[in-house]
């Protein structure tokens, strides 16, 4: 096991109707200027946007907002939401729904205290040195944004989708009530769900194999996904099934399944360069691309992990060998279907056109992506080849 240190100062504050605690984290905070930030229609339809409206008024809380955050968060939102916030001495920024309105609110909290353009923390140009305070209420189970310090934004104009990463920029609070979820369609559930999923398997994957109390607590957490996400597709309201995938998303990227790992990642850069090119969701880009890279990268040295996964996902009990861990991955394959998930490029519409270029943004920005096996940009070309 590697040495590591884990630092998760985020308050949750988990259950029912938790959003009763926002107007006192807020006087806590002495947050009495406050950019809400909240995607298109959704935050209105669910009666929640009303709620934290009149929890401002009543406390007197001078707001401002951004909405339409797409699910693909722009650089351009980042740029507007920066310029509220400086020209109206913005406190906090209080980032109300998914995963995309959390990132993007990191974003802007960290471009809000910078001069320069906020895409220069994207390319590694400028560090983030400082951020305003970000809290967040939680309306989708998937990315864990909600209590770590990464964000992934779009540049639209050049097709780039690249991460940043602070502890600047971790929430002082989040509040995580399953109920906001109920409303959540079953594709989205289920895009969700493999987003949860994934985060896991790029932590359990790992190019050292030596921390097995780290291996059970990722199994632990994909078990959980595989065994609620289809009641919660059944029956929205099914209280247990949400709060257990929001719990389980919350876990699966707060950094404690990585602790003394070193973890992998290339499953999310290469999607990252899709819907980068074609605005594809997340989730529905990682069961295409989770499926194939697994495929690329099992040998005789490693199956042993993979058949560790079915034995605990899928019971699946045989001894060990290469052919089991070839059938796990094909079940894997297979509850993809069930939950709703595509498991090829073709099911979306994406075709060869931009790999050429995908490949190449990849060899400029990293060189090389992932560490369970490096692959190089022949081998992420191979990779998007063979999930058409």
């Amino acid at each position: 096991m590697k040495d590591f240190k884990f630092h998760s100062p985020t308050k949750l504050f988990f259950g029912k109707d938790q959003i009763k605690v926002l107007a006192n984290q807020l006087k806590t905070l002495n947050a009495r200027r406050v950019l809400l930030v909240y995607g298109k229609s959704s935050l209105k339809k669910m009666g929640l946007y009303d709620r934290i409206i009149s929890i401002f008024k009543e406390k007197d809380i001078f707001f401002k907002e951004l909405s339409g955050v797409k699910p693909n968060p722009s650089i351009e939102s980042v740029r507007e939401g920066a310029k509220i916030c400086k020209e109206n001495n913005i406190e906090l920024v209080l980032a109300a729904g998914a995963g995309s309105v959390l990132d993007c609110s990191k974003a802007i909290a960290a471009a809000a205290k910078y001069e320069g353009d906020p895409w220069d923390f994207n390319i590694g140009k400028k560090r983030i040195t400082s951020a305003l305070p970000i809290a967040t209420i939680l309306t989708l189970s998937a990315t864990g944004s909600e209590s770590n310090a990464g964000a992934v934004i779009t540049n639209e104009e050049t097709k780039q989708k690249l991460p940043l990463h602070s502890e600047h920029c971790k929430p002082v609070f989040s509040i995580l009530d399953p109920q906001n979820t109920f409303s959540v369609s079953p594709y989205q559930t289920a895009a969700g769900t493999v987003d949860i999923m994934s985060h896991v398997f790029e932590q359990y994957f790992s190019a050292n194999d030596d921390a097995y109390i780290s291996d059970r607590l990722c199994e632990g957490v994909l078990k959980t996904c595989v065994n609620y996400v289809k009641d919660a597709i059944k029956k929205g309201d099914d209280y247990e099934s949400r709060a257990n995938l929001m719990w389980a998303s919350t876990i699966g990227l707060n950094n404690l399944l990585s602790c003394g790992k070193i973890t992998d990642w290339a499953t999310h850069l290469i999607e990252h360069e899709l819907s980068a090119y074609y605005d594809l969701t997340h989730g529905a880009g990682l069961s295409i691309i989770t499926l194939s890279w697994m495929r690329y990268v099992l040998d005789k040295d490693n199956y042993q992990k993979f058949c560790d996964l079915g034995k605990t996902l899928f019971d699946m009990d045989e001894q060990a060998s290469y052919d089991k861990a070839k059938r796990f991955i094909d079940r894997l394959e297979k509850f993809f279907l069930e939950i709703g998930m595509p498991v090829k490029l073709s099911e979306v519409n994406i075709t060869d056109e931009y790999f050429d270029d995908m490949c190449e943004n990849i060899k400029m920005v990293f060189g090389t992506v992932g560490n369970f096996r490096k692959l190089y940009p022949d081998d992420v070309r191979r990779i998007l080849v063979n999930s058409l």
